[in-house]
């Protein structure tokens, strides 16, 4: 705060004279006058050049987005003709195994829709899972530890602590997920959804799939960083951040009100506006869940999805709320993180070198880690 001149000579000035002060200094601006004029045009300036800025990293993280739905559906065609061939199965092979499996389910909508979903929901968790596992319990293949993102920390896993993390687990699955699904079988079947043999084409399924990513985007944002907030997070949103270097199990480790708003909803919300078939239900959850647990598993591994995004969340608290960063970019909560030696390491590994030694941390990092 200012303090007003004590000197007699100020306080004698008469209220004319200030006046006529006042008055030079609002008709003919001076240097100062200047200087601010050009400061306030260089802020509207950079201003105008982060938001431009802004908006091509969200365009840019969007063609990504729509590149990797491209790829997947050439992925899926090569995979095809490939399993095709070796098994020498005439058609297509994706309906041949769907046709198999609407069968053992005895080709009732509830038992496919309800129980079918729940079986694959279920049980492709874990099995990925139980990969990750395996590597953290017994540290072989031992040249995994080389991909590890936070090598100095979670080694070897507390026992008791993922013992109770498999039972949190086991009670969001059962607990929260099974009546939700329940739920979701009613309102698909209210929507006019398919539960038959007949599949939807790959190209209907990609249309889909980026509608259900736009849904898990705003919905998992926007109730991940509700659950930040002071008065919530201690309450609810902080047993999932008891783990500060994350393992796959923890992937939906967290209080049931949180697994149900920021896990469950926002998943299903997009299949269920679509009238999505339920195959491509399942589907979607297999790949929803699998990217969760690779956001979780703590290995930066060639080929895969990169986990630093959400590594470097749990290991800061308050960037990265979303899954594909366009939410996070529009609004700043990944200020941080884009000065961080993890934004640099944040891209899919082509290769085998680990990206810690293509971007080594700083020395001065290292020293403070020490």
């Amino acid at each position: 705060m200012m303090m007003l001149p004590t000197n007699p000579q100020f306080q004698s000035t008469s209220d004319s004279e200030i006046q006529s002060k006042k008055c030079l200094e609002s008709c003919v601006p001076g240097p100062s006058g200047h200087a601010q004029q050009a400061t306030t045009v260089e802020g509207e300036s950079l201003l105008r050049s982060f938001s431009l800025q802004q908006s091509l990293e969200v365009l840019r993280k969007l063609v990504y987005v729509v590149i990797g739905v491209i790829v997947f559906a050439a992925l899926r065609n090569s995979i095809t003709w490939h399993l095709e061939h070796f098994w020498g199965a005439s058609g297509d092979f994706w309906q041949a195994q769907w046709g198999k499996f609407y069968t053992y389910f005895g080709e009732d909508d509830f038992t496919v829709g309800f129980y079918g979903t729940s079986v694959v929901a279920f049980s492709g968790y874990w099995i990925v899972c139980l990969v990750f596992l395996i590597i953290d319990l017994t540290g072989q293949p031992g040249f995994i530890y080389r991909y590890k993102i936070q090598d100095d920390q979670g080694v070897p896993i507390p026992k008791d602590k993922l013992f109770h993390a498999i039972l949190v687990v086991l009670y969001n699955q059962v607990v929260v997920a099974g009546p939700t699904l329940l739920m979701t079988y009613q309102l698909m079947h209210w929507r006019g959804s398919s539960f038959g043999r007949e599949l939807p084409s790959i190209y209907w399924v990609m249309v889909e799939a980026l509608v259900f990513l736009i849904f898990e985007e705003i919905g998992f944002y926007y109730s991940h960083r509700l659950f930040h907030h002071p008065r919530i997070y201690r309450y609810i949103h902080k047993i999932h951040h008891e783990w500060t270097a994350p393992i796959s199990v923890v992937a939906i480790y967290c209080h049931p009100v949180e697994h149900l708003f920021a896990n469950v909803l926002p998943a299903l919300i997009g299949p269920v506006i679509m009238g999505s078939h339920i195959a491509t239900l399942m589907l979607w959850i297999t790949i929803a869940q699998t990217s969760a647990i690779l956001s979780h598993c703590g290995y930066h591994l060639p080929l895969l999805p990169s986990p630093e995004a959400h590594d470097f969340h749990h290991l800061k608290f308050t960037n990265n709320y979303g899954t594909l960063g366009i939410l996070d970019r529009l609004h700043g909560t990944d200020a941080l993180f884009r000065q961080s030696k993890q934004y640099q390491r944040h891209t899919l590994l082509l290769g085998l070198t680990p990206v810690k030694q293509t971007f080594p941390d700083d020395p001065k990092d290292q020293k403070c880690e020490d």
